[in-house]
């Protein structure tokens, strides 16, 4: 069965628009985009700016991104702490609020990544050029400073803003597989005098942070979200980024980050917006998850106990882990977005913080650049640039975006998954259930990771369950992909 003649932008383009994005940009934020220029020339020996760009700064992002938000930078302090640098693209630099741009990226909310086409929440232009953060250039940003102290904990210190330069870019592949001793150094390591030990101390921050936060509740799910492969337009192949330890890395730094800047504006006195995840409401349906798997969990919800559970099933069955993650995800429920007045924070239950929110990614999320422009606020002095209601107004637009989003990009991961297949009716494939209810019964392949449901033969099928099913059906405008059971002994 051929479906080469299906256009997957145009399928994707359609998504956008059933869920609500401007999958284009207007004629005004083109026309402004047009007018910007490059203005940091003027600004480096500006008193408002703190000039950093002789520190040995570098980032480590997809290999395919242009986006470029952050860069890190450490030294080792005194009491044996690490003092690390986060330098933030500042984006508001840029994009002046209530204009064109502004008023696009207020309504996407986010950028979307559909493995077919990326719909980015600004033109090429500002997102991969004048504020990311790229090799070699002199880029305006805003920097989240705080230590990490030896048993992992945050000691926060300041929040500014700096001219910065990106010395190295590195990808998450070859800079992880380099920190873990699987591979030689990287050649972008080797052409940049004192990297190696720079980022040698980067990755001993980072176990310092990720051992702290385990050992205090936080999380550490895996979800399997495939990315898909494209060449020459066509769908060639669905893969898991795995996590390693440079992915480590920049999300223990990013997670501080994020936690200073918070530190600031409450120290400030400053209502913003903070990303939460409320205490699960279906604590008990957890528990009786882990009761199945043999371990007992308190009756109260305890993010602790949760994770060392998760720890434990990670070790023992890696394979089927990603499911029980989905699994528990779906229970604990969705992050969100709230305005949270001075002294009033709120709490993430998958990071067993109260003090966490974006500020990290202003080229790609809304609410980003909202933060750089409530700090910016605070370290000018001038009007207050949001009261409290518009402040509401906009943490719950963006959280129905950042939902949007992802039901976009799932189910185009959907479409590209049945593009794969469809050459393959008939064929037997070994999966492993991950939902079973009265909606029906799903299965998910592990080579290639796509997902299906199971319409014929799926009674006794729980979750969790190996099995072997044949793809018997599918519809890719759809995203449908349906399969029937086949049993095999042992099974």
């Amino acid at each position: 069965m051929s479906f080469s003649h299906i256009n997957l932008k145009n399928i994707a383009r359609e998504a956008m628009r059933d869920y609500g994005f401007v999958h284009i940009f207007p004629a005004r934020a083109m026309k402004e985009i047009q007018g910007l220029q490059d203005k940091t020339a003027h600004l480096k020996h500006s008193e408002e700016l703190r000039d950093l760009r002789g520190l040995v700064w570098s980032s480590i992002d997809n290999i395919d991104s242009r986006d470029l938000d952050q860069i890190e930078y450490c030294e080792s302090a005194g009491r044996r702490e690490i003092r690390v640098l986060v330098a933030v693209a500042d984006v508001d630099f840029y994009v002046v609020k209530a204009t064109g741009l502004d008023r696009h990226a207020a309504h996407n909310g986010t950028s979307v990544y559909t493995g077919i086409e990326t719909f980015p929440l600004f033109p090429q232009k500002l997102s991969w050029d004048l504020s990311s953060l790229n090799e070699n250039e002199d880029r305006v940003a805003v920097v989240s400073e705080f230590f990490v102290r030896r048993d992992g904990s945050v000691r926060f210190a300041d929040v500014y803003r700096a001219l910065v330069r990106n010395k190295a870019k590195l990808v998450y592949e070859t800079a992880g597989d380099w920190l873990e001793e699987k591979t030689g150094m990287p050649e972008a390591v080797l052409k940049v005098e004192g990297l190696e030990d720079q980022l040698l101390l980067q990755n001993q921050a980072a176990e310092r942070l990720h051992q702290f936060r385990m050992e205090n509740g936080a999380l550490e799910l895996e979800t399997i979200e495939p990315m898909v492969l494209m060449q020459e337009g066509r769908v060639i192949d669905l893969v898991v980024k795995k996590k390693n330890a440079a992915r480590y890395l920049i999300e223990n730094f990013m997670i501080a980050a994020n936690r200073t800047m918070v530190w600031f504006l409450e120290k400030n006195k400053i209502p913003l917006i903070q990303r939460i995840v409320r205490t699960p409401e279906k604590w008990l349906r957890i528990v009786e998850v882990a009761k199945e798997l043999g371990v007992r969990l308190p009756e109260l919800p305890d993010s602790k106990a949760l994770s060392d559970f998760l720890a434990k099933e990670r070790r023992r069955d890696p394979e089927v882990f990603p499911d029980l993650s989905v699994t528990v995800v779906k229970l604990i429920g969705s992050g969100e977005y709230v305005m949270v007045p001075p002294g009033k924070s709120h709490g993430h239950f998958g990071l067993a913080v109260s003090d966490y929110t974006h500020s990290t990614a202003p080229n790609r999320r809304y609410v980003d650049l909202i933060m750089q422009r409530l700090l910016k606020a605070v370290l000018s002095g001038k009007n207050f640039p949001y009261n409290k209601t518009e402040l509401s107004q906009i943490a719950e637009w963006c959280t129905t975006r950042d939902q949007a989003s992802k039901k976009v990009e799932r189910f185009m991961r959907k479409v590209a998954g049945a593009i794969l297949l469809s050459d393959r009716i008939g064929e037997v494939f070994e999966g492993i259930v991950t939902g079973a209810s009265e909606k029906g019964v799903y299965v998910r392949l592990l080579a290639p990771p796509v997902e299906g449901r199971v319409v014929q033969k799926e009674e006794g099928l729980e979750v969790g369950q190996k099995t072997h099913v044949r793809l018997i059906n599918m519809r890719p405008h759809k995203g449908y992909i349906d399969f029937e059971r086949v049993e095999r002994s042992g099974e």
